[in-house]
């Protein structure tokens, strides 16, 4: 696969490492996608299934048509979004990938791959498992048929159990560094102007899918403000109304999970230079956070309360207001 062909910017090295393992005589049965999300783990597990059971000489085969590469992802939450779904409309999604999944999955184990010698399991993402999903994967993991890879994607890696973990090799995501952002936002939006460009790859922290979703999702002004409750706090909530009206009254569900994402990222930004009592503020408010945007694709959380929530979380981790001055 060329770098044209190739889905993904960036992670050369984690890409090198696959080609390698691939044309060696011993190559592991379990691979860990391990990093922050928005990083390219999604496409680069696709373009790694598609190599993998890609034949000499031909094409790079079509990863969701393919008999041999398997997807287990969130499934739609019910008949109504399955139907949503299948006429290509935004969908909801359950919010874990189920044990029926997984053992339907392995039922497909039995019969040896429809084209060639080597299958491809992708679990997107595996963190995301229920526990009897995990159970029945561990299973396989641990005598996995011959010539079956299995690819996890982890946003979170210490949410699986270390029995899974230390079944894996581990590939590990890194961030990208502006230019390569810069690349995949003009690839990806070519609409987005250079302030915007500017504005995304400085919020996103090498991350492509922060960056896409700024962008996308017109969120530069949500990313100033969330700055500015994080530098000052916001004790008489001026500033979180202003982030509720900078979100609008009625705004997709799209933008409102693009904002928690956002607000995470942000977080994360603050993380490393704060003293120890701002970084346990800091942890606790990523947790919640993370929760909300784990129910947030499924529950109908009111917009107005959910800003103000994302931005009383915020203000709970603000710098200390005498280091601010």
């Amino acid at each position: 696969m060329t770098d044209a062909e190739k889905p993904f910017v960036g992670q050369d090295a984690a890409w090198q490492e696959w080609l390698a393992a691939i044309a060696s005589e011993r190559m592991h049965h379990a691979w860990l996608l391990s990093g922050g999300k928005g990083l390219g783990k999604r496409a680069f597990a696709r373009a790694a299934a598609a190599e993998l059971v890609r034949q000499p000489g031909a094409a790079v085969p079509d990863v969701e048509t393919h008999p041999d590469i398997h997807i287990l992802d969130h499934l739609p939450a019910n008949d109504d979004e399955a139907k949503k779904k299948a006429d290509g409309k935004p969908y909801q999604t359950k919010r874990n990938i189920t044990v029926d999944q997984v053992r339907g999955m392995i039922r497909r184990l039995a019969t040896k791959p429809t084209l060639g010698d080597r299958r491809a399991i992708i679990i997107d993402p595996a963190d995301d498992m229920e526990k009897g999903a995990v159970n029945a994967l561990l299973k396989a993991l641990e005598e996995p048929p011959a010539g079956t890879y299995f690819l996890l994607i982890a946003h979170q890696p210490g949410r699986l159990l270390p029995t899974i973990r230390s079944r894996c090799r581990v590939l590990r995501f890194a961030a990208l560094r502006p230019d390569e952002l810069d690349a995949v936002i003009r690839r990806d939006a070519p609409q987005a102007d250079a302030t915007a460009r500017s504005a995304a790859i400085a919020a996103a922290q090498g991350s492509p899918g922060v960056a896409l979703d700024i962008v996308e999702h017109d969120l530069g002004g949500i990313h100033a403000l969330m700055m500015r409750i994080l530098q000052r706090g916001d004790p008489d909530f001026a500033l979180r109304g202003a982030l509720a009206e900078e979100m609008g009254g009625r705004p997709a569900r799209d933008r409102q999970l693009a904002a928690l994402e956002l607000a995470r990222s942000v977080l994360v930004q603050q993380l490393r230079d704060a003293p120890r009592r701002r970084q346990l503020a800091i942890i606790d408010a990523y947790g919640t956070l993370t929760r909300l945007a784990t129910q947030a694709p499924t529950y109908n959380f009111d917009a107005g309360l959910l800003i103000m929530e994302i931005g009383g979380l915020l203000a709970s981790a603000a710098m200390p207001r005498e280091a601010a001055r």
